[in-house]
């Protein structure tokens, strides 16, 4: 598989800028996604960053790529504690956290959505999104219920990102070297 769709969907995260992005990737069987996900995992260990698949169905692999120093910082917040405690998580426990949001995703009982606090989102979003999907203040890479000015800036700063490391990639520069060193 190639790294293009690693990069084109996770460089915020693989530049150290965002907690984690989550992409569907096509797969031809489970064995290919997971020799895929081993080889991204063996390339980004020494950064910091793990690769998991939450979900796997029909030739798709809903693929997480994630900082699991920033996913503990984030969820250990006290408003996504809260949020993450009303829907039995322990957000102490931040990989007891991942293994409940996979079962939540693969229980087919609709998409789960504090799993945007696993994606770094702002708890005010995801709770303003759990609370009214339609009150929204402005609409980019999640629904915006906070901070629009700020958060248009972030967005930016995910698209600079992204078109940087897409060319870096495009000119031969290793996914290595692409992937921020962990702080």
């Amino acid at each position: 598989m190639s790294e293009d769709i690693l990069v084109r969907n996770s460089s915020p995260t693989l530049a150290g800028i965002k907690t984690g992005s989550l992409f569907s990737c096509p797969f031809v069987s489970t064995r290919q996604m997971r020799m895929c996900v081993g080889e991204w995992n063996r390339s980004l260990s020494g950064k910091g960053i793990r690769v998991v698949s939450l979900r796997y169905s029909e030739g798709r692999s809903l693929v997480y790529v994630f900082r699991p120093r920033l996913l503990a910082r984030d969820l250990a917040e006290p408003e996504a504690a809260a949020l993450l405690k009303q829907r039995g998580y322990d957000a102490a426990m931040p990989r007891a956290c991942l293994s409940r949001l996979k079962r939540r995703i693969n229980a087919g009982n609709g998409f789960p959505h504090e799993i945007g606090l696993f994606l770094g989102y702002p708890p005010a979003d995801v709770d303003g999104f759990i609370r009214d999907s339609r009150g929204y203040q402005y609409s980019g890479i999640w629904k915006v219920y906070g901070n629009v000015a700020k958060t248009k800036a972030l967005f930016a700063q995910y698209k600079e990102c992204t078109q940087a490391l897409c060319e870096k990639l495009n000119s031969g520069c290793p996914i290595t070297e692409l992937a921020a060193a962990e702080e």
